[in-house]
Protein backbone atom coordinates (compact mmCIF):
# COMPACT_ATOMS: atom_id res chain seq x y z
CA UNK A 1 0.00 0.00 0.00
CA UNK A 2 1.19 3.21 -0.82
CA UNK A 3 1.60 6.00 2.10
CA UNK A 4 -0.80 8.77 1.85
CA UNK A 5 1.09 11.17 1.61
CA UNK A 6 2.13 10.33 -1.94
CA UNK A 7 -1.27 9.88 -3.31
CA UNK A 8 -2.85 11.94 -5.72
CA UNK A 9 -5.55 12.65 -3.32
CA UNK A 10 -3.46 13.58 -0.39
CA UNK A 11 -1.58 15.76 -2.82
CA UNK A 12 -4.80 17.55 -3.90
CA UNK A 13 -5.80 17.95 0.09
CA UNK A 14 -2.75 19.89 0.48
CA UNK A 15 -3.56 21.69 -3.18
CA UNK A 16 -6.80 23.14 -1.28
CA UNK A 17 -5.54 24.03 1.60
CA UNK A 18 -3.03 26.34 -0.38
CA UNK A 19 -5.70 27.60 -2.58
CA UNK A 20 -7.78 28.77 0.54
CA UNK A 21 -4.84 30.33 2.05
CA UNK A 22 -4.49 32.10 -1.14
CA UNK A 23 -7.96 33.18 -1.97
CA UNK A 24 -7.76 34.66 1.82
CA UNK A 25 -4.90 36.64 0.63
CA UNK A 26 -2.66 35.59 3.46
CA UNK A 27 1.00 34.82 3.08
CA UNK A 28 2.45 31.74 5.25
CA UNK A 29 3.43 34.16 7.59
CA UNK A 30 0.00 35.35 8.09
CA UNK A 31 -1.31 32.27 8.09
CA UNK A 32 1.81 31.01 10.95
CA UNK A 33 1.04 33.78 12.99
CA UNK A 34 -2.70 33.24 13.11
CA UNK A 35 -2.00 29.83 14.09
CA UNK A 36 0.74 30.93 16.34
CA UNK A 37 3.06 28.76 14.88
CA UNK A 38 6.37 29.46 12.33
CA UNK A 39 5.86 30.30 9.04
CA UNK A 40 8.13 26.97 8.38
CA UNK A 41 4.81 24.91 9.50
CA UNK A 42 2.41 26.27 6.88
CA UNK A 43 5.72 25.78 4.45
CA UNK A 44 6.30 22.12 5.36
CA UNK A 45 2.80 21.06 5.80
CA UNK A 46 2.36 22.69 1.97
CA UNK A 47 4.84 21.17 0.48
CA UNK A 48 3.98 17.72 1.84
CA UNK A 49 6.88 17.38 4.05
CA UNK A 50 4.81 17.55 7.68
CA UNK A 51 1.32 15.84 7.72
CA UNK A 52 -1.47 17.45 9.77
CA UNK A 53 -4.04 15.65 12.12
CA UNK A 54 -7.57 16.32 12.16
CA UNK A 55 -7.06 19.41 15.26
CA UNK A 56 -4.71 20.97 13.00
CA UNK A 57 -6.77 20.87 9.67
CA UNK A 58 -9.33 22.18 12.43
CA UNK A 59 -7.68 25.14 13.17
CA UNK A 60 -6.24 25.80 9.83
CA UNK A 61 -9.49 26.10 8.36
CA UNK A 62 -10.86 28.05 11.18
CA UNK A 63 -7.92 30.55 10.61
CA UNK A 64 -8.87 30.88 6.87
CA UNK A 65 -12.81 31.27 7.85
CA UNK A 66 -13.89 27.79 6.85
CA UNK A 67 -15.60 25.70 8.69
CA UNK A 68 -14.19 21.83 8.44
CA UNK A 69 -17.37 20.68 7.36
CA UNK A 70 -17.31 22.96 4.51
CA UNK A 71 -14.00 22.23 4.10
CA UNK A 72 -14.96 18.33 4.22
CA UNK A 73 -17.35 19.26 1.21
CA UNK A 74 -15.04 21.01 -1.11
CA UNK A 75 -12.24 18.19 -0.66
CA UNK A 76 -14.89 15.73 -1.54
CA UNK A 77 -15.90 17.58 -4.47
CA UNK A 78 -12.38 18.26 -5.94
CA UNK A 79 -12.10 14.61 -5.05
CA UNK A 80 -15.08 13.42 -7.08
CA UNK A 81 -14.57 15.78 -10.60
CA UNK A 82 -10.96 13.94 -10.95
Amino acid sequence: MEKSLYTADYQAFLKLLYQLRIEKGLRQIDLAQLLDAHQSFVSKYESGERRLDIIEVKQICECLGISLVNFSERLETLLNDR
